[in-house]
């Protein structure tokens, strides 16, 4: 059972079958896991429902073995399904406060954000943490909505919910989104693409907590 008062949002690592290195999202997920990604979401765009429902409930097996939890990107009922820690929704999906009616209060649900407005209401409707983004351009989500340093630092301080800032961020750019008050980082490339994913994870968790 995943105690999401203790999840570590320093790392967080995306899942994206096209971008990873290794042969497997499941061996892509394990050695992010071992660099110290502290969440894990699994989002594929290009799979059917039925094939994210039988790769969460692979990845459960790791995730779990790990203590880190499992979120599934937009899709409450896949992560209901396959007993999964939570669900990330952005501001087209299903609302937050549905998606705590299915999924329950021990489930943690992240609603993505990129306005004061938009991060003050998630967390009134009961989310645990805010995605907040894109930071920098980014070729993995092409919807995305520009935020500054200053406006990451905006809804920083007006929430009290940990916020993980997403788009972009890799080694170089990082100490941007931690100078103006992110609790952590969302990735993809900047681990899935590397030779040695974890290594990589190592690394830049390593850069984020200034060791």
């Amino acid at each position: 059972m995943i105690n999401k008062q203790q999840t570590d949002y320093s790392l967080y690592v995306c899942t994206d079958s096209g971008l990873m290195s290794c042969r497997t999202v499941e061996q892509s997920v394990e050695q992010a896991v071992k660099g110290g990604a502290g969440v894990i979401q699994l989002r594929e765009k290009s799979m059917t429902a039925g094939e994210i429902y039988r790769l969460a409930l692979r990845l459960r097996k790791i995730t779990d073995s790990f203590g880190v939890p499992l979120i599934i990107n937009d899709r409450a009922d896949i992560a209901l399904a396959a007993g999964c820690a939570g669900v990330h929704v952005g501001q087209k999906d299903l609302p937050c406060a549905q998606a705590r009616r299915i999924l329950g209060r021990e489930a943690i649900i992240g609603v993505s954000a990129a306005t004061v407005e938009e991060a003050v209401r998630a967390e009134q409707d009961g989310a645990d943490y805010l995605g907040v983004g894109a930071m920098f351009p980014t070729g993995t989500k092409t919807d995305t909505r520009g935020v500054t340093p200053e406006l990451l630092r905006q809804i920083k301080s007006a929430v009290g919910i940990p916020v993980v800032a997403i788009g972009g961020i890799k080694k170089n750019n990082l100490s941007v989104v931690k100078q103006a008050g992110a609790d952590g980082i969302a990735v993809i490339s900047a681990v899935l693409t590397q030779p040695d994913i974890e290594s990589a994870a190592r690394e830049i968790k390593q850069l984020w907590l200034g060791r």
